[in-house]
């Protein structure tokens, strides 16, 4: 018996992970239309490119990551836990 809902709840899950890709590019329902073109654009965007994060949505990472083993400096906000 433990075994069967095992199985079965591996079932719903592999079931549930396949309904999430979509396999077929994305479109308006029928009857609806893309937003209208911006204003200073010069042609409709797609679905694709309005799906697509723009540079202020996603910045790229700046900060440098720790190449090594640094010392850290005294902090003296740096105080231990009040009682």
């Amino acid at each position: 018996m433990r075994r069967m809902k095992a199985r079965l709840a591996l079932v719903v899950i592999v079931l549930a992970l396949a309904g999430c890709g979509g396999r077929v590019p994305l479109a308006p329902k029928t009857g609806n239309v893309l937003p209208p073109k911006p204003e200073t654009a010069s042609v409709v965007p797609t679905a694709e490119q309005l799906l697509a994060p723009d540079t202020q949505a996603r910045p790229k990472r700046s900060d440098e990551q720790l190449k090594r083993s640094e010392e850290r400096q005294d902090d003296k906000f740096d105080l231990p836990p009040s009682r």
